[in-house]
């Protein structure tokens, strides 16, 4: 991993053997994802999947630009979690044969983290793999699941159960698209950023902390400086273990465990942030009973999850129908859960099984 600074953006440099990356973030790049494509991809057809909402907000820079370097089709699909579905996959692949897609044409993603997930999955799959680009809008897609090349959508019984690894091409992180987006959504982007900060980057904690009014006060500057060290932790992480097999990157997961669980059971009514907020402490009380971590680091975890008023307990949930959704998730291992699991701020997690009889006491800590 790099970081390389130049005038108007930073570029975060995901380094893998023979197809890496950059992950290019600052302010006003909606206009400059043409140029900044044409520095990695030959022309071609471009489709570029987005919402009716995001279109109307950033779709009219986005398409001028790449119009310069590509034919462009806008394809829009549903809001929200809705575009993560069978039909909206197979949709889109209707409309790609439809229009001609081909091995060098490029899906184009510009929304939140859905739509960056299901548009991931198109162009992993669709002639075995074209192009791909993220434009990622929320601050949840931009700290977190434009990076790294997981793509997926969801099943009935779980979330992003059916999906591919397929790395884009570049991402293209604009912190003026935070500045729309409604509080509820930054503090739900918000959980993953904590969620560096615990596994990897205990300034990054204080800095959420103590700035929390800049940040909701969509100050691009500290927006920026988040954006950059997540994207830099998630690369170094992906450069180590891109395909999930050797542990590492599980540590991406702490909170989500429970979170994507806690999401399935609640018909996924519940925002991602909040559930992943939610599972950080359910996971963190699990490892304080394992003797992982400590009391003053959980405590100081909920402050800091308080401060950026994402909560910390969620009543009235199923928890035999919870406990059933963390049996699928996958990193159950023959048949046993295993959890990404805290062992203090800033300090790399371990991924562990954990007994369901723990798993279950400690959920009463944040569960009714």
């Amino acid at each position: 991993m790099r970081v390389e600074r130049a005038d108007g953006w930073v570029r975060v440099l995901v380094e893998l053997p023979g197809r890496g990356y950059p992950i290019y973030v600052g302010e006003g790049l909606l206009s400059e994802v043409g140029d900044l494509a044409s520095r990695h991809i030959q022309p071609g057809k471009c489709f570029l999947v987005t919402t009716e909402t995001v279109r109307r907000l950033y779709g009219k820079p986005v398409e001028e630009s790449l119009s310069k370097l590509f034919e462009v089709h806008v394809l829009e699909v549903p809001e929200g979690e809705e575009a993560k579905s069978w039909k909206t996959l197979e949709n889109l692949y209707g409309r790609l044969i439809q229009l001609g897609v081909e091995r060098g044409s490029t899906v184009a993603s510009l929304g939140g983290g859905a739509v960056g997930d299901v548009a991931g999955f198109v162009a992993a799959t669709v002639l075995r793999g074209v192009n791909l680009i993220h434009v990622p809008t929320t601050l949840l897609s931009q700290v977190d699941s434009s990076i790294g090349g997981k793509t997926a959508i969801n099943h009935p019984l779980g979330k992003n159960l059916i999906g591919a690894f397929y790395q884009p091409r570049l991402v293209v992180s604009d912190v003026e698209t935070l500045r729309t987006l409604p509080r509820e959504e930054v503090r739900s982007g918000l959980a993953e950023v904590v969620k560096y900060g615990v596994i990897a980057d205990e300034e990054l904690l204080e800095l959420i902390h103590s700035e929390a009014d800049r940040i909701f006060g969509m100050d691009v500057d500290v927006l920026e400086e988040i954006v950059v060290r997540c994207a830099s932790i998630k690369a170094e992480v992906v450069e180590k273990d891109e395909f999930d097999t050797k542990g590492i990157r599980a540590w991406l997961n702490y909170g989500h465990t429970v979170g994507h669980a806690l999401e399935a059971v609640e018909g996924f009514r519940i925002r991602h942030g909040e559930a992943v907020s939610v599972g950080m402490v359910a996971e963190a009380h699990i490892s304080r009973r394992l003797g992982l971590m400590g009391k003053s680091d959980l405590e100081r975890l909920v402050e800091v999850l308080h401060r950026v008023e994402l909560p910390v307990e969620w009543r009235g949930v199923d928890a035999d129908g919870l406990m059933e959704a963390m049996r699928r998730d996958k990193k159950v291992l023959h048949g046993r859960v295993r959890m990404t699991l805290p062992r203090g701020i800033g300090v790399e997690p371990v991924l562990k099984v954990v007994p369901e009889e723990v798993v279950e006491e400690c959920l009463r800590e944040v569960l009714g």
